[in-house]
């Protein structure tokens, strides 16, 4: 395959225009660009009110890249900033005075907080979060993804953690997915579940050194221009912490709910606090709390453990009023298969690891349904 260069990709830009027709190539407009086994990512940063005109100069811009040697596809998207007056808190009367619309519904009627653009045939979209890494977050997400499949729901999986990607190892996924229709990409399957991540396009040891922006881009082109097909759920895997990532997904994207996982520790529980908040900000409801390595149990002796205590989770969920959805051990079984790609619902799904997380999604999905996810206060976005 013919190696791509930065300057290669800025040479075939020079073609397109802006409406002003100024040249694309020279106008400051392009973000960093990325480019990973022929496949060229990069962003457009535009004035939001600006977007709409700017679609035909994003096409004719993945076009142009997509036709040079060795370029196997180009994702190019669009990025804005708000302008100065929203973001300092002014609302313009005319959009306040303007009717409000129903909320959108989950896949069983469950009502939907945010009125953001839907994703044609995803019924519910869940963010699976934590404010720190290290608590199994990835490992949730997956055997949360199994359970609701295991409730006979059609779910997806997004790993939304770009820097980090765990879901294609976790799943034993490998290889590269195939384009779809409509320049759409088509998610990996396996187990039931159609995924994506950007473990995908870029191999296992290539370092992600990406600016917000093209995180951002990244994010809604893997949730957007990707071929989901009909889903009740989608479930995404948050990176830890509460960055450009977490808000874009937050701000952008029709989330019916969060799920915080947490071990059962302080040190694990102020930083799940600062997830919370930050959901609460931006008016996504917690569905609850899951605990994770919540005890130890001895396979030679059977004793019990609670090497990071035990029950800080559930007193959270208790204290801040969310439900608490269940608690899952610290089990060597849950690591080995995952390590292996064969998930513990998927792996031994009538193990007792297993019913936890079938549990767990049972709750959640209940959550989704009855719409008692605990929103913060109401807050839009013009």
């Amino acid at each position: 395959m013919t190696d791509i260069s930065k300057e290669q990709v800025l040479k075939s830009l020079e073609p397109v225009t802006l409406p002003d027709g100024k040249p694309l190539a020279s106008s400051g407009l392009v973000s960093d660009i990325f480019i990973a086994e022929g496949k060229v990512y990069f962003s457009l940063s535009v004035p939001a009110e600006n977007v709409e005109a700017f679609e035909p100069i994003r096409l004719a811009a993945q076009k142009a890249v997509e036709a040079l040697p060795g370029a196997r596809q180009a994702l190019v998207t669009l990025t804005a900033d708000k302008p100065a007056d929203q973001a300092s808190g002014k609302t313009d009367k005319r959009a306040a005075a303007a009717p409000k619309s129903e909320p959108p519904k989950g896949p069983s009627g469950g009502s939907r907080t945010a009125a953001k653009p839907e994703i044609p045939g995803i019924g519910s979209i869940i963010a699976v979060a934590s404010g720190k890494g290290g608590v199994g977050k990835s490992t949730t997400s997956v055997n949360l993804a199994l359970g609701l499949a295991a409730e006979g729901l059609k779910v997806g999986l997004l790993d939304a953690d770009i820097y980090g990607p765990s879901i294609p190892r976790l799943m034993g996924l490998s290889g590269r997915p195939m384009q779809g229709p409509g320049r759409t990409i088509m998610p990996m399957e396996k187990y039931g579940l159609k995924v994506m991540s950007i473990g995908f396009l870029v191999d296992e040891g290539t370092a992600v050194i990406w600016r917000g922006p093209m995180v951002q881009s990244a994010l809604m082109q893997m949730l957007r221009e990707v071929s989901w097909g009909k889903l009740d759920v989608l479930v995404v895997d948050m990176p830890p912490g509460t960055g450009d990532a977490q808000l874009t997904m937050a701000q952008q994207v029709p989330l019916a709910g969060s799920v915080v996982v947490s071990t059962p520790q302080d040190l694990a529980l102020i930083d799940a606090r600062k997830a919370i908040a930050m959901f609460n900000k931006v008016s996504v409801p917690v569905l609850g709390i899951v605990e994770n390595m919540s005890a130890f149990i001895c396979p030679s002796c059977g004793e019990t453990h609670h090497i990071f205590g035990h029950g800080g989770a559930k007193a959270e969920a208790e204290k801040i009023g969310v439900p608490f959805l269940g608690e899952v051990p610290l089990a060597m079984d849950i690591r080995t298969t995952s390590d292996a790609g064969t998930p513990v619902v998927a792996g031994e799904p009538d193990g007792p690891h297993a019913a936890a997380y079938r549990a767990i999604a049972k709750a959640t999905r209940a959550g989704i349904e009855a719409g008692t996810g605990k929103g913060g206060p109401s807050i839009v976005f013009d």
